[in-house]
């Protein structure tokens, strides 16, 4: 079997073996095909897609390119969260810990972050001493200890996929059903969590932009998921502004923080709790939504669900001072606020051109040997609706540099769209999918 002629193959248009994905998987996962290679077969996806067949076998034989994650000595059903990649979602931050308070196994395999969308390591990682490397044993006994455990993907489990992760980051094969979903599904399939809530986004700022094709990628992850016997469900939720106001690792930790701590409401706030609702639903620990929903409330109220964060993060080696006292967390050289020249109201925003910003302030790469700068990013002041006049602060900016100010300015009075008649705010929550359909909310 010879690569040339797979990438061929594919690059006309013509579907996949089963043994030639394989294949592809096997180099991928060992070296034997070189990056230029691999990217030139990410791309020929990328622009002619896989059918259905292809990608469950191509999502399969990631997940066995490794070790696969028996999560049976757990007592309960151990359950994971996933999202598809957006700008200032922070809500694994905050559903896990609240999950984990409630007594469900939360054992998470995270992403770095991936084009203009953030990654929950990333974030993890700019809390001082906080270590996201961990041995699958040792990964297994914090579950089981403390009930949460957040870890990046280590290298035995579903390495083609970490092969391929970096390299569609920087070769703009990001936006790719079936690479999406053999991504995202390869590595829980791999991980061992017995239900799964997928957060799939749609809009400006999501990898699919449509409704449409949101919701298409949600039913060919869940019924991946359905047909290895796992519990899937997926929400289909709103990425036409960030979910949050913080835009940047640090700021998204603080961010974070602050709903746990109950000083901040809003989307991020509402939509985590839409999330932990669908998990305690799916791990057992509630029979209806509105018991979930208060469970979850119990636990937001009384701090049990910010005493769970300060646990994870003392568990894998940080600081969890920083809960009480996020100055703690890296700081930006350069602080300032970027002001609007106009009034009116806000009604749109180029919520992926914002993430692409933050990523090059140095909050994500653009190749793959580049280092993240923790600390930079940009604070949000308005939402979609909401009115503003000339001068206005519309963020406040944390950079390296001066240059680095200047350029941020310019961009977010161009990523944003202010008109003279009022706008409404944006639906959070578009459609749950499950393996029985489409449920339209």
């Amino acid at each position: 079997m010879n690569i040339i002629q797979i990438i061929e193959k594919k690059k006309l248009g013509y579907a996949l073996t089963q043994q030639e994905i394989q294949f592809f998987i096997k180099g991928a996962t060992d070296g034997s095909i070189p990056d230029y290679q691999l990217a030139a077969l990410l791309m020929a996806i990328r622009i002619n897609g896989m059918d259905r067949d292809e990608t469950g076998w191509l999502t399969l034989a990631m997940a066995h390119s490794g070790d696969m994650l028996d999560l049976s000595v757990i007592d309960g059903v151990p359950v994971d969260k996933h999202s598809t990649g957006g700008v200032g979602d922070t809500t694994t931050l905050i559903v896990a810990p609240l999950v984990a308070a409630c007594g469900v196994p939360v054992a998470k395999m995270s992403g770095r972050g991936l084009g203009h969308t953030g990654g929950t390591i990333d974030k993890l990682e700019s809390i001082p001493g906080f270590s996201t490397e961990m041995g699958m044993e040792d990964f297994i006994a914090q579950v089981r200890r403390i009930r949460i455990a957040v870890i990046g993907q280590t290298k035995d489990l579903a390495p083609a996929d970490k092969a391929l992760y970096l390299l569609r980051d920087i070769t703009s094969t990001v936006d790719s059903l079936p690479l999406i979903a053999s991504s995202i599904m390869s590595k829980k399939l791999a991980s061992g969590a017995r239900a799964i809530v997928l957060d799939v986004k749609t809009g400006a700022g999501a990898i699919m932009r449509t409704l449409d094709k949101s919701i298409e990628l949600a039913q060919v992850m869940v019924r991946i998921g359905a047909d290895a016997g796992r519990d899937v469900i997926a929400l289909v939720t709103d990425m036409d502004e960030p979910l949050g106001s913080h835009i940047g690792n640090a700021l998204e930790v603080k961010e974070a923080i602050d709903v746990l701590a109950g000083r901040v409401q809003g989307p991020l706030l509402d939509v985590s709790m839409e999330l932990g609702t669908q998990m305690l639903i799916a791990a057992g620990a509630a029979d209806n939504a509105l018991k979930a929903r208060q469970t979850l409330d119990t636990m937001l109220v009384s701090g049990q669900g910010m005493e769970k964060l300060r646990e994870l993060i003392s568990a894998q080696g940080g600081d969890p001072e920083v809960c009480a006292q996020p100055s703690l967390l890296p700081q930006a050289k350069v602080v300032c606020d970027a002001h609007l020249k106009d009034a009116g109201y806000i009604h749109r925003m180029d919520t992926a051109r914002l993430g692409y910003l933050a990523q090059r302030m140095g909050a994500g790469r653009t190749k793959k040997t580049d280092v993240i700068d923790p600390s930079v990013g940009f604070v949000l002041r308005h939402r979609i609706g909401d009115a503003v006049a000339a001068g206005d602060a519309i963020a406040t900016v944390y950079a390296r540099g001066e240059e680095d100010i200047a350029f941020a300015r310019e961009e977010l009075l161009q990523a944003i769209t202010i008109l003279p008649e009022p706008a409404r705010p944006l639906k959070l929550v578009h459609a749950i999918v499950t393996p029985d359909g489409i449920i339209p909310l």
